[in-house]
């Protein structure tokens, strides 16, 4: 903003003085004389999370990272909706600060959806009750969907879906119903699926598809 107004920016060949003008990609704006560096494009990745890794920079108790983990060929990126140590799945992983809070925004409704092995037999009325929400320890966790999708032995296998991402939110409110998670697998995250991604594997979702789902604006730059 100082260099705006010193005079010093020019937007298409002209002196730039409001700092809160709209600049698209076709404007070319210069510093000094020199033309300014065109931003990075927004771009995401879907990751497949393997169990036994957290998703932070650095771990103080020196447990592998999801970071560490990533190829060497990857920018620099962030992740979107943690998934804690034992769970596995679907992590997006996006290239700037501001397009990780544009998907993580409350306001599109976006439901993260999981398969869950429990112990114990199932009651499918139980699983059916979620749906009006629930409070745990006083706190009010929002609307579940779940629903059995097979009982095997003194495990079942469950689909869950849920719009809100609290901290281990979905262990809790089946531990809840007297059926521990003994395995979390995350399997869509909104509009973006984990698929037949391999374990350990990264994807690019493709530039197109980012723009359908976010909008233009969004995808043309970084947003952070």
């Amino acid at each position: 903003e100082r260099r705006i107004l010193a005079g010093r920016v020019r937007l298409n060949g002209k002196a730039l003085r409001d700092p809160a003008v709209n600049v698209g990609p076709q404007d070319l704006v210069e510093v000094d004389g020199s033309p300014l560096a065109a931003p990075e494009p927004a771009r995401l990745w879907r990751y497949h999370k393997p169990a036994g890794l957290v998703t932070t920079d650095r771990d103080p108790e020196g447990r592998p990272t999801v970071f560490e983990s990533l190829p060497a060929h990857l920018p620099r990126v962030v992740s979107v909706g943690r998934l804690d140590l034992t769970a596995e799945g679907l992590l997006l992983l996006p290239n700037d600060g501001g397009l990780a809070r544009e998907l993580e925004l409350p306001a599109r409704g976006w439901v993260r959806r999981y398969r869950a092995r429990v112990r114990g037999r199932v009651d499918e009325g139980r699983l059916a009750r979620l749906a009006g929400g629930l409070e745990i320890d006083g706190w009010r966790y929002g609307p579940v969907t779940a629903s059995l999708d097979e009982q095997r032995g003194g495990n079942a296998w469950l689909t869950v879906a849920l719009a809100e991402g609290r901290n281990r939110e979905v262990r809790r409110v089946l531990e809840h119903l007297g059926h521990p998670v003994n395995r979390l697998i995350r399997i869509a995250y909104g509009p973006f699926q984990l698929g037949h991604l391999p374990r350990g594997a990264v994807a690019e979702v493709k530039r197109k598809a980012l723009r359908e789902q976010l909008g233009r604006e969004v995808c043309l730059t970084r947003v952070g």
